[in-house]
């Protein structure tokens, strides 16, 4: 909000400052929002004078007005969104991750969450495995200098998102509620940070877990679809891609 002073736009003196603020009129939002015939009355200055520097103000003080349709279409050409290279994990993420947002996968250890963070190695992403490792430890001690640190790092991380208009990936690790259900880390004022978050868990019990490379990744939170959704996806889909289209370079080769 501006306050009114001296030179702010031409006839807007000292004179007539003390005027308006005579009539309790000391900011620009103030005076646009004023009568301005009984404005002039009271500060004993000409109708058109008033009006011609409220006029200055509002040119100099306002947004230029934007449709909406205007704003959709700039969102849309500065918008990417990147496949993770997983058709699962893509149909869970709404087609993949988002340029300018917050994606976080959330799990244990053994869940794959590393792996799927590698985003199919596009520059447009920036990771960080992971981000519990960097803000658990700010939460100890002095409970409010630890929030406050968080909502930084969090901060500094939407600013990178958006001005760089990159996708914004982290990893978190998982507590349990009071019920005993599998939930993300960091607590209620972290929830709030990423636009998408998605639980991963092995879905294999008992003694086979750890041979097996299946997992699920279920969607706890989006603005795009409908929570809940749940997809068994393959660790090992990467490294096959890999060797598939290794393999089709060498055919490729081999023809040529």
């Amino acid at each position: 909000m501006a306050v009114l002073s001296e030179g702010m736009c031409p006839g807007l003196d000292e004179v007539l400052l003390r005027g308006l603020r005579a009539a309790d009129v000391k900011t620009v939002e103030d005076l646009v929002s004023s009568d301005i015939e009984e404005l002039a009355r009271k500060c004993s200055v000409s109708y058109k004078a008033l009006f011609a520097i409220r006029r200055v103000l509002l040119a100099q003080h306002t947004a230029f007005p934007v449709s909406g349709a205007d704003l959709y279409e700039e969102l849309l050409s500065s918008t990417a969104i990147i496949s993770t290279g997983n058709p699962c994990l893509d149909k869970v993420l709404d087609s993949g991750l988002y340029t300018g947002e917050i994606t976080e996968l959330s799990g244990g250890p053994g869940s794959g969450k590393s792996q799927a963070s590698v985003g199919g190695g596009s520059v447009k992403a920036v990771i960080v495995d992971s981000v519990s490792a960097v803000i658990a430890p700010l939460l100890g001690g002095k409970q409010n200098e630890g929030m406050s640190l968080m909502i930084q790092v969090a901060g500094a991380l939407k600013t990178m998102a958006k001005d760089f208009n990159v996708a914004a990936l982290v990893t978190n690790h998982v507590t349990r509620s009071g019920s005993g259900e599998v939930q993300p880390g960091l607590g209620v004022s972290w929830s709030h940070i990423p636009r998408t978050r998605l639980l991963l868990e092995q879905v294999e019990k008992g003694v086979l877990v750890s041979l097996s490379s299946l997992r699920t990744a279920t969607l706890i939170k989006s603005s795009r679809q409908p929570c809940h959704i749940k997809e068994v996806f393959d660790l090992q889909w990467w490294s096959r891609s890999k060797e598939g289209s290794s393999g089709k370079r060498k055919l490729d080769e081999t023809d040529s």
